[in-house]
């Protein structure tokens, strides 16, 4: 498809969030560029990165502008990465919007074949695919993994939450393999932004579970992500420092008041799952808590209580 003209608002607004990521940078906004659908604009979301990635986005922006945009938080503040990619959904012109963080690769066909099932699905929310764990770019093995609960059609809701992890046993997608309309995510106020530190971990799944709750999603047996495995990513560093628990802790604690807060009603079969979701949660963090020496188990015990416990 021919790019959009100069004048018209592209269809997709793609948002790549960075934070001292220069050794992948130039990659992924390769393969943002390279793709056969051309009607899309980049944003370049910088998190007050302290490397040469901010160099390389605005060199990029100034010779590929108005296709490619840099944006930045004032004073170039580190603000993390669920502020950053609310920066790039304030400033996207797209009707669609489509997430890629900076050390993961898209396949060429990603957005051709993203907007074509969500013309073809009115009602659906957001698309995502299998994705390719990818460790062979360091000499390791790739492994595909499939999204979701049902693949190549509408999952409603709350059949989704129920059904896909955090709560479920279906393996979640990955933020930059998401295709989602401007609609929902402005519908369900973006990403939430307390998730900082190591709590970014699941800064991904606050939002995801606000657009669970309201839509039908796509679960695509396509792959057209590459999600690149590292030892310096999120997931990496949180498992390392056995932060794990704490970090499941503190989501399972918010979605429990935001459903309470909810102005709509939520699905008994929701709130069920989500409270049995907690028991388990607790259960297996005391068996830790008094299984532990001494000085590790009082700082298990000072762990915060969860919400209506």
């Amino acid at each position: 498809m021919a790019p959009a003209s100069a004048t018209a608002a592209p269809r997709v607004s793609v948002i790549i969030i960075f934070f001292d990521a220069e050794p992948f940078l130039a990659e992924a906004i390769e393969s943002v560029l390279a793709q056969s659908y051309g009607d899309f604009e980049l944003l370049l979301c910088d998190d007050g990165s302290t490397d040469g990635g901010t160099a390389l986005a605005k060199a990029c922006a100034g010779r590929l502008q108005p296709k490619v945009r840099y944006l930045e938080h004032p004073g170039h503040v580190n603000r993390g990465m669920s502020a950053t990619r609310n920066l790039g959904i304030r400033n996207a012109l797209g009707e669609f919007i489509a997430f890629i963080d900076a050390d993961d690769v898209w396949r060429p066909q990603k957005l051709a074949e993203q907007v074509a099932i969500l013309d073809a699905h009115p009602s659906v929310a957001m698309v995502c695919g299998a994705v390719n764990y990818w460790s062979a770019w360091a000499g390791g093995m790739d492994e595909v993994i499939p999204t979701g609960p049902v693949l190549d059609r509408p999952v409603p809701p709350p059949d989704v939450l129920l059904n896909i992890y955090p709560l479920g046993r279906a393996p979640a997608p990955c933020p930059s393999d998401l295709l989602v309309r401007r609609s929902a995510c402005e519908a369900v106020g973006g990403f939430e932004e307390h998730f900082l530190g190591p709590r970014m971990m699941y800064e991904d799944q606050g939002f995801l579970n606000k657009i669970y709750l309201r839509a039908p999603v796509y679960f695509s047996s396509q792959v057209w992500l590459d999600y690149r495995q590292h030892p310096e990513s999120c997931v990496a560093e949180v498992h390392r420092a056995g932060q794990y628990d704490e970090v499941r802790g503190y989501f399972l604690n918010w979605f429990r008041g935001y459903i309470q807060a909810s102005p709509e009603p939520v699905d008994p079969r929701v709130t069920r799952t989500l409270d049995r979701a907690i028991w388990l949660h607790r259960r297996q963090h005391w068996r830790k808590a008094l299984s532990a020496p001494g000085a590790v188990a009082r700082s298990l015990l000072r762990f915060p209580k969860l919400s209506g416990s």
